[in-house]
């Protein structure tokens, strides 16, 4: 039976990372698998669950080496939990693990575990590195050979040019663009000058820097290999220092899209623990938040019909109609900052009666959104953004903001990911009396 007799509600109970830290720096040593395990053993301590089963733990990572093939279930297997705790592999690119907490949170709403673990990671600086497909074929052709002979004569082939690795990158395959080359003509499309670019990523530094010194933090991020602190938030950074920066994506002069006002890769982990009420009331854990919708899209960004990142202007819309509530009706929203320009987009076509009316099927526009409740305390600009944990970040983020504001009600959380997808959820309070 795939539903229990009734529909539970999904807790937010905790969630714990390790401090983002620049790519190839503090944890060039470590990969995917130590930083996902550290991330639950913390997780697990801080919520008593050692030697506890969960229902499940799903995650994944977005670039992630074969040997990982069980990278989750090994990761349990290191953290405290007991060992007949499942575990599950899932990449959504960078709406992973938001999309885990999603499943997670299905599989408690209908009753079929009562708590799970949702996570992500990933590592910039331990990628696999490969060499071209050439030199894996001549592997695998003397690999197969029944003889001697037959084993060393695929040797013969070998070229010097099959020793270049190729290293992974962040690139369409259906367009052949990078990430930040396509965000570049999302620029250009919705009119977003470099300025406007430059402020909303200090605004992005000057908050997750307040968020750090108020203490916001400590609750959710734990120490690891000797860094306390995400590494790339810059206090004192402003728009006339990130104007100097040069153009990243598009060199000429119509290019608006810098190091500065795009996300930096990342290392790092998140994990965040999902329950029912009554389960969590039984381990006396208190409830910070309710995870109660959510809604996954995609748009066909390949024909150049859409975005690469317009995917969650789409979702939200959607989402909205779930709830029966208005984009105004948040008291927080947690945007991905993939790029300021895909944020500054998203919101022009929220605002866009053209854009609402064509896309959405709305005969009025979504409209505009109080920018001083859009990111707190900053986002993933000056936090950083290892692909597959910025979705269980935001996540307890907005479980955090709810439980430490009983005036709030709901939070709109938002990330777009490669592949031209998005993946949104409303987190709603444990102090609002409405159940939804």
């Amino acid at each position: 039976m795939l539903v229990g007799s009734t529909v539970q509600r999904v807790a937010i109970l905790g969630g714990t990372r390790i401090p983002f830290a620049r790519a190839h720096g503090a944890y060039a040593q470590v990969g995917n698998l130590q930083m996902l395990s550290a991330v639950l053993a913390a997780l697990v301590e801080r919520q008593g669950l050692a030697g506890v089963r969960l229902g499940d733990v799903i995650g994944g990572a977005v670039i992630k080496h074969s040997r990982d093939f069980n990278l989750v279930r090994e990761a349990v297997l290191s953290s405290g939990l007991a060992p007949q705790t499942p575990g599950l592999d899932l990449q959504r690119a960078c709406g992973t693990s938001l999309e885990a907490a999603i499943l997670v949170a299905n599989k408690i709403a209908l009753g079929q575990i009562d708590a799970g673990i949702a996570a992500g990671v990933d590592s910039i600086s331990d990628p696999p590195v490969v060499y071209p497909r050439a030199y894996q074929q001549l592997l695998l052709r003397s690999y197969r050979g029944r003889s001697l002979l037959q084993r060393l004569t695929p040797w013969l082939s070998l070229r010097p040019a099959m020793f270049a690795p190729e290293m992974p990158g962040v690139i369409e395959p259906r367009t052949g663009l990078s990430m930040g080359q396509s965000a570049e003509l999302m620029a250009q499309r919705w009119q977003i000058g470099r300025a406007e670019q430059d402020e909303l990523a200090a605004t992005s530094h000057a908050r997750a820097a307040a968020a750090w010194a108020s203490g916001f933090q400590r609750d959710l991020v734990v120490p690891y290999l000797g860094l306390t602190q995400d590494n790339n938030v810059c206090a004192d950074t402003s728009v006339a220092k990130l104007s100097k920066l040069k153009p990243a994506f598009e060199r000429s002069a119509s290019g608006t899209l810098t190091a500065g006002n795009s996300t930096p890769l990342t290392d790092g982990a998140a994990a965040v623990l999902l329950g029912s009420e009554a389960w969590a009331a039984g381990r006396q854990l208190p409830v910070l938040g309710y995870l109660t919708h959510a809604k996954t899209w995609a748009v066909d960004f390949a024909s150049g019909h859409e975005g690469l990142l317009m995917a969650p202007a789409l979702a939200v819309s959607a989402l909205l109609r779930d709830a029966g509530l208005s984009l105004q009706d948040f008291d927080y929203y947690e945007i991905h900052e993939a790029f300021a320009a895909q944020v500054l987009a998203t919101l022009k076509a929220w605002e866009s009666p053209e854009y609402c009316r064509t896309q959405l099927g709305r005969e009025q526009p979504l409209g505009a959104i109080d920018r001083s409740k859009l990111n707190v305390h900053g986002s993933s600009i000056a936090v950083g953004h290892p692909f597959a944990a910025t979705g269980a970040r935001i996540l307890a983020v907005a479980a955090q903001l709810l439980a430490g504001n009983p005036a709030a009600r709901r939070v709109l959380l938002s990330v777009c990911t490669a592949g031209g997808m998005g993946v949104t959820a409303i987190v709603e309070s444990a102090h609002s009396a409405e159940r939804t």
